[in-house]
Protein backbone atom coordinates (compact mmCIF):
# COMPACT_ATOMS: atom_id res chain seq x y z
CA UNK A 1 0.00 0.00 0.00
CA UNK A 2 1.83 3.15 -1.44
CA UNK A 3 1.28 6.94 0.65
CA UNK A 4 -1.91 7.62 -1.33
CA UNK A 5 -3.65 4.73 -0.73
CA UNK A 6 -2.70 5.52 2.97
CA UNK A 7 -4.18 9.02 2.16
CA UNK A 8 -7.25 7.80 1.02
CA UNK A 9 -8.12 5.20 3.88
CA UNK A 10 -7.39 8.22 6.34
CA UNK A 11 -9.55 10.07 4.65
CA UNK A 12 -12.48 7.96 4.59
CA UNK A 13 -12.01 7.28 8.05
CA UNK A 14 -12.05 11.32 8.86
CA UNK A 15 -15.15 11.56 7.20
CA UNK A 16 -17.17 8.51 9.12
CA UNK A 17 -15.69 10.23 12.48
CA UNK A 18 -16.86 13.56 11.10
CA UNK A 19 -20.29 11.64 10.36
CA UNK A 20 -20.56 10.59 13.74
CA UNK A 21 -19.61 13.91 15.48
CA UNK A 22 -22.48 14.86 13.02
CA UNK A 23 -24.90 12.59 15.24
CA UNK A 24 -23.40 13.57 18.54
CA UNK A 25 -24.39 17.22 17.79
CA UNK A 26 -27.46 16.65 16.73
CA UNK A 27 -28.60 15.06 19.84
CA UNK A 28 -26.97 18.44 21.73
CA UNK A 29 -29.74 20.27 19.52
CA UNK A 30 -32.22 17.66 20.56
CA UNK A 31 -31.12 17.71 24.12
CA UNK A 32 -31.01 21.98 23.39
CA UNK A 33 -34.67 21.79 22.84
CA UNK A 34 -35.49 19.97 25.99
CA UNK A 35 -33.75 22.24 27.85
CA UNK A 36 -35.42 25.28 26.33
CA UNK A 37 -39.05 23.55 27.18
CA UNK A 38 -38.33 23.09 30.68
CA UNK A 39 -37.21 26.88 31.11
CA UNK A 40 -40.34 28.06 28.98
CA UNK A 41 -42.04 26.27 31.96
CA UNK A 42 -40.34 28.24 34.57
CA UNK A 43 -39.91 31.59 32.98
CA UNK A 44 -42.19 33.00 30.28
CA UNK A 45 -40.23 32.75 26.88
CA UNK A 46 -41.14 36.26 26.07
CA UNK A 47 -39.61 38.10 29.09
CA UNK A 48 -36.37 35.74 28.61
CA UNK A 49 -36.17 37.10 24.60
CA UNK A 50 -37.04 40.56 26.00
CA UNK A 51 -34.02 40.43 28.48
CA UNK A 52 -31.70 39.06 25.60
CA UNK A 53 -32.73 41.36 22.68
CA UNK A 54 -32.46 44.42 25.15
CA UNK A 55 -28.93 43.53 26.17
CA UNK A 56 -25.92 45.52 25.24
CA UNK A 57 -23.73 43.86 22.89
CA UNK A 58 -20.69 45.60 25.32
CA UNK A 59 -22.05 43.25 27.99
CA UNK A 60 -22.40 39.91 26.27
CA UNK A 61 -19.37 38.39 26.73
CA UNK A 62 -17.99 34.97 25.93
CA UNK A 63 -20.79 33.37 23.94
CA UNK A 64 -21.62 30.75 26.47
CA UNK A 65 -24.18 28.61 24.07
CA UNK A 66 -26.54 29.35 26.56
CA UNK A 67 -28.92 31.81 25.70
CA UNK A 68 -32.16 33.06 27.43
CA UNK A 69 -33.16 29.60 28.96
CA UNK A 70 -30.02 29.28 30.56
CA UNK A 71 -30.87 32.72 32.64
CA UNK A 72 -33.54 30.14 34.24
CA UNK A 73 -30.57 28.93 36.73
CA UNK A 74 -27.72 29.59 38.31
CA UNK A 75 -25.83 26.57 37.38
CA UNK A 76 -24.72 26.35 33.63
CA UNK A 77 -26.34 24.15 31.24
CA UNK A 78 -23.69 21.47 30.44
CA UNK A 79 -23.99 20.18 27.24
CA UNK A 80 -22.74 16.88 27.28
CA UNK A 81 -23.35 15.51 23.62
CA UNK A 82 -21.39 18.66 22.18
CA UNK A 83 -18.11 18.37 23.74
CA UNK A 84 -18.79 14.65 22.56
CA UNK A 85 -19.41 15.70 19.28
CA UNK A 86 -16.14 18.50 19.36
CA UNK A 87 -14.19 15.22 20.89
CA UNK A 88 -14.65 13.53 17.45
CA UNK A 89 -14.38 15.98 15.28
CA UNK A 90 -11.18 16.90 16.60
CA UNK A 91 -10.56 13.20 16.60
CA UNK A 92 -11.55 13.38 12.51
CA UNK A 93 -9.44 16.32 12.56
CA UNK A 94 -6.14 14.51 13.25
CA UNK A 95 -7.31 11.45 10.94
CA UNK A 96 -7.77 13.99 8.42
CA UNK A 97 -4.53 15.84 8.85
CA UNK A 98 -2.84 12.71 8.39
CA UNK A 99 -4.67 11.89 4.97
CA UNK A 100 -3.65 15.14 3.83
CA UNK A 101 -0.41 14.68 4.84
CA UNK A 102 0.24 11.40 2.93
CA UNK A 103 -1.16 12.93 -0.02
CA UNK A 104 1.25 15.43 0.29
CA UNK A 105 4.12 13.25 0.77
CA UNK A 106 2.59 10.70 -1.91
CA UNK A 107 2.85 13.60 -4.37
CA UNK A 108 5.97 15.43 -3.05
CA UNK A 109 4.58 18.52 -2.36
CA UNK A 110 1.96 20.45 -1.49
CA UNK A 111 -1.36 19.14 -1.34
CA UNK A 112 -3.52 21.65 -3.41
CA UNK A 113 -3.13 21.41 -7.16
CA UNK A 114 -6.67 19.99 -8.13
CA UNK A 115 -10.01 19.83 -6.78
CA UNK A 116 -9.86 16.78 -4.63
CA UNK A 117 -6.61 18.33 -2.89
CA UNK A 118 -8.36 21.92 -2.65
CA UNK A 119 -11.12 20.09 -1.16
CA UNK A 120 -9.25 18.01 1.41
CA UNK A 121 -7.42 20.73 2.52
CA UNK A 122 -10.12 23.55 2.73
CA UNK A 123 -12.52 21.73 4.35
CA UNK A 124 -9.08 20.60 6.73
CA UNK A 125 -9.15 24.06 7.41
CA UNK A 126 -12.44 24.64 8.45
CA UNK A 127 -12.69 22.09 10.89
CA UNK A 128 -9.36 23.87 12.14
CA UNK A 129 -10.48 27.38 12.83
CA UNK A 130 -13.57 26.02 14.42
CA UNK A 131 -12.01 24.02 16.70
CA UNK A 132 -9.19 26.92 17.37
CA UNK A 133 -12.18 29.30 17.54
CA UNK A 134 -14.19 27.83 20.58
CA UNK A 135 -11.42 28.18 22.52
CA UNK A 136 -12.28 31.45 23.11
CA UNK A 137 -15.76 31.18 21.71
CA UNK A 138 -17.97 28.53 23.00
CA UNK A 139 -19.69 27.87 19.40
CA UNK A 140 -20.60 24.10 19.72
CA UNK A 141 -24.08 25.03 18.59
CA UNK A 142 -22.49 25.56 14.79
CA UNK A 143 -21.38 21.65 15.09
CA UNK A 144 -24.55 20.34 13.10
CA UNK A 145 -24.08 23.09 10.32
CA UNK A 146 -19.94 23.37 10.12
CA UNK A 147 -19.38 19.27 10.35
CA UNK A 148 -22.42 18.50 8.22
CA UNK A 149 -20.76 20.89 5.32
CA UNK A 150 -17.16 19.18 5.66
CA UNK A 151 -18.63 15.48 5.52
CA UNK A 152 -20.60 16.40 2.42
CA UNK A 153 -17.59 18.77 0.68
CA UNK A 154 -15.10 15.93 1.98
CA UNK A 155 -17.04 12.93 0.84
CA UNK A 156 -18.44 14.50 -2.42
CA UNK A 157 -15.11 15.51 -3.26
CA UNK A 158 -13.51 11.58 -2.19
CA UNK A 159 -16.16 10.49 -4.31
CA UNK A 160 -16.60 12.60 -7.51
CA UNK A 161 -13.14 14.69 -7.26
CA UNK A 162 -10.18 12.27 -6.82
CA UNK A 163 -7.46 12.13 -9.59
CA UNK A 164 -4.06 10.23 -9.23
CA UNK A 165 -1.17 12.24 -8.14
CA UNK A 166 0.07 14.11 -11.16
CA UNK A 167 2.77 16.21 -11.37
CA UNK A 168 2.49 19.77 -11.17
CA UNK A 169 1.42 22.28 -14.61
CA UNK A 170 4.38 24.74 -15.28
CA UNK A 171 2.43 27.72 -14.21
CA UNK A 172 2.11 26.24 -10.71
CA UNK A 173 5.69 25.78 -9.76
CA UNK A 174 6.22 28.53 -7.53
CA UNK A 175 6.16 29.26 -3.91
CA UNK A 176 2.93 31.14 -4.43
CA UNK A 177 1.70 27.74 -4.68
CA UNK A 178 2.00 27.24 -1.15
CA UNK A 179 1.31 30.88 0.02
CA UNK A 180 -1.93 32.06 -2.27
CA UNK A 181 -3.94 28.67 -2.10
CA UNK A 182 -3.48 28.28 1.99
CA UNK A 183 -3.80 31.99 2.79
CA UNK A 184 -7.39 31.55 0.45
CA UNK A 185 -8.40 28.42 1.69
CA UNK A 186 -7.98 29.81 5.69
CA UNK A 187 -10.31 33.22 4.54
CA UNK A 188 -12.46 30.45 3.05
CA UNK A 189 -12.92 28.78 6.78
CA UNK A 190 -13.26 32.05 8.04
CA UNK A 191 -16.18 32.79 5.74
CA UNK A 192 -17.87 29.29 6.82
CA UNK A 193 -17.71 30.09 10.10
CA UNK A 194 -19.45 33.43 9.53
CA UNK A 195 -21.98 31.94 7.15
CA UNK A 196 -23.04 29.42 9.53
CA UNK A 197 -23.59 32.25 12.27
CA UNK A 198 -25.09 34.35 9.91
CA UNK A 199 -27.85 31.70 8.91
CA UNK A 200 -28.20 31.03 12.61
CA UNK A 201 -28.78 34.95 13.01
CA UNK A 202 -31.48 34.65 10.54
CA UNK A 203 -33.62 32.15 12.87
CA UNK A 204 -33.31 33.61 16.20
CA UNK A 205 -33.80 37.06 14.64
CA UNK A 206 -37.25 35.33 13.00
CA UNK A 207 -37.64 33.74 16.46
CA UNK A 208 -37.20 36.62 18.78
CA UNK A 209 -39.76 38.56 16.66
CA UNK A 210 -42.55 36.01 16.97
CA UNK A 211 -42.19 35.13 20.55
CA UNK A 212 -42.25 39.26 21.55
CA UNK A 213 -45.48 38.99 18.94
CA UNK A 214 -46.54 36.17 21.28
CA UNK A 215 -47.03 34.05 18.14
CA UNK A 216 -48.38 30.13 18.74
CA UNK A 217 -45.11 28.77 17.10
CA UNK A 218 -41.67 30.63 17.46
CA UNK A 219 -39.60 28.19 15.69
CA UNK A 220 -37.07 25.39 16.68
CA UNK A 221 -37.10 25.18 20.49
CA UNK A 222 -32.82 24.92 20.83
CA UNK A 223 -32.43 28.23 19.63
CA UNK A 224 -33.62 29.48 22.74
CA UNK A 225 -30.46 28.22 24.11
CA UNK A 226 -28.55 29.87 21.82
CA UNK A 227 -26.99 33.72 22.10
CA UNK A 228 -29.50 36.54 20.95
CA UNK A 229 -29.08 37.07 16.97
CA UNK A 230 -27.70 40.59 18.18
CA UNK A 231 -24.70 38.41 19.63
CA UNK A 232 -24.58 36.38 16.68
CA UNK A 233 -24.56 38.59 13.81
CA UNK A 234 -21.66 40.71 15.94
CA UNK A 235 -19.56 37.24 15.67
CA UNK A 236 -20.39 36.60 12.75
CA UNK A 237 -18.99 40.02 11.13
CA UNK A 238 -15.78 39.17 13.42
CA UNK A 239 -15.27 36.53 11.41
CA UNK A 240 -16.24 37.69 8.14
CA UNK A 241 -13.84 40.62 8.50
CA UNK A 242 -10.95 38.24 9.32
CA UNK A 243 -11.31 35.99 6.05
CA UNK A 244 -11.86 39.43 4.37
CA UNK A 245 -8.50 40.52 5.60
CA UNK A 246 -6.86 37.11 4.41
CA UNK A 247 -9.19 37.39 0.99
CA UNK A 248 -7.77 40.85 0.23
CA UNK A 249 -3.95 39.21 0.49
CA UNK A 250 -4.88 36.25 -1.70
CA UNK A 251 -6.08 38.94 -4.55
CA UNK A 252 -2.95 40.71 -4.48
CA UNK A 253 -0.80 37.41 -4.00
CA UNK A 254 -2.82 36.06 -6.77
CA UNK A 255 -2.04 38.86 -9.42
CA UNK A 256 2.09 38.91 -8.26
CA UNK A 257 2.19 34.88 -9.24
CA UNK A 258 0.27 35.77 -12.69
CA UNK A 259 2.70 38.50 -13.11
CA UNK A 260 5.57 35.98 -12.77
CA UNK A 261 3.30 33.10 -14.83
CA UNK A 262 1.77 34.83 -17.27
CA UNK A 263 3.75 38.68 -17.22
CA UNK A 264 0.42 40.12 -16.44
CA UNK A 265 -0.99 40.93 -13.02
CA UNK A 266 -4.70 41.05 -14.24
CA UNK A 267 -6.47 39.63 -17.44
CA UNK A 268 -10.02 39.25 -16.20
CA UNK A 269 -9.43 35.37 -15.92
CA UNK A 270 -12.46 33.79 -14.79
CA UNK A 271 -10.60 32.77 -11.47
CA UNK A 272 -9.86 36.29 -11.07
CA UNK A 273 -12.73 37.47 -12.29
CA UNK A 274 -14.90 35.38 -9.49
CA UNK A 275 -12.11 36.26 -6.50
CA UNK A 276 -12.42 40.32 -7.22
CA UNK A 277 -16.31 39.89 -7.04
CA UNK A 278 -16.56 37.60 -3.47
CA UNK A 279 -13.96 40.99 -2.08
CA UNK A 280 -16.62 42.83 -3.33
CA UNK A 281 -19.30 41.58 -1.90
CA UNK A 282 -17.60 41.08 1.64
CA UNK A 283 -16.45 44.35 1.12
CA UNK A 284 -19.87 45.23 1.27
CA UNK A 285 -20.76 43.52 3.78
CA UNK A 286 -18.17 45.20 5.85
CA UNK A 287 -18.69 48.35 4.91
CA UNK A 288 -22.47 48.43 5.07
CA UNK A 289 -22.57 47.16 8.45
CA UNK A 290 -19.76 49.99 9.82
CA UNK A 291 -21.12 52.57 7.97
CA UNK A 292 -24.33 52.38 6.64
CA UNK A 293 -26.44 50.76 9.89
CA UNK A 294 -26.95 47.62 7.82
CA UNK A 295 -27.93 45.33 10.86
CA UNK A 296 -29.94 42.37 11.48
CA UNK A 297 -31.10 40.70 8.45
CA UNK A 298 -29.64 42.39 5.27
CA UNK A 299 -26.41 41.81 6.86
CA UNK A 300 -26.97 38.20 7.47
CA UNK A 301 -28.27 38.11 3.88
CA UNK A 302 -25.10 39.59 2.52
CA UNK A 303 -22.45 37.24 4.43
CA UNK A 304 -24.72 34.04 2.97
CA UNK A 305 -24.46 35.32 -0.90
CA UNK A 306 -20.45 36.38 0.05
CA UNK A 307 -20.11 32.39 0.78
CA UNK A 308 -22.45 31.14 -1.44
CA UNK A 309 -20.10 33.37 -4.11
CA UNK A 310 -16.79 31.02 -2.94
CA UNK A 311 -18.95 27.84 -3.01
CA UNK A 312 -20.22 28.43 -6.78
CA UNK A 313 -15.99 29.70 -7.41
CA UNK A 314 -14.93 26.55 -5.90
CA UNK A 315 -17.56 24.52 -7.63
CA UNK A 316 -19.12 25.68 -10.84
CA UNK A 317 -16.19 27.99 -12.03
CA UNK A 318 -13.60 24.77 -11.75
CA UNK A 319 -16.01 22.46 -13.32
CA UNK A 320 -17.60 24.30 -16.37
CA UNK A 321 -15.57 27.25 -17.04
CA UNK A 322 -12.26 27.41 -19.43
CA UNK A 323 -9.38 29.59 -18.06
CA UNK A 324 -5.84 29.87 -16.81
CA UNK A 325 -6.82 29.48 -13.60
CA UNK A 326 -8.85 26.15 -13.39
CA UNK A 327 -6.78 23.52 -12.55
CA UNK A 328 -9.82 20.58 -11.27
CA UNK A 329 -7.52 17.82 -12.47
CA UNK A 330 -10.85 16.06 -13.55
CA UNK A 331 -10.89 15.38 -17.79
Amino acid sequence: MNFDSLSILTIWTAVAIYAAAFIAYAFDLAKRSQVAADAKAVVPERELVGAAVGASASSAGRATGSGAAGKTSSAPQRFVMARIGTALATLGFLFHLAGTVLRGVAAGRVPWSNMYEFSMTGTLLIIAVYIGVNIWFDLKYLGTFIVGLVVVLLGGAATGFYVEVVPLADPLKSVWLVIHVFVASLGTAFFALAFALSVFQLMQARREAKVLAEAPKAGPRFLATLPSSERLEGLAYRFATVGFIFWTFTLIAGSIWANDAWGRYWGFDTKETWTFIIWVLYAGYIHARATRGWRGSRSAWLSIVGFAAVLFNFTIVNLFFKGLHVYSGLS
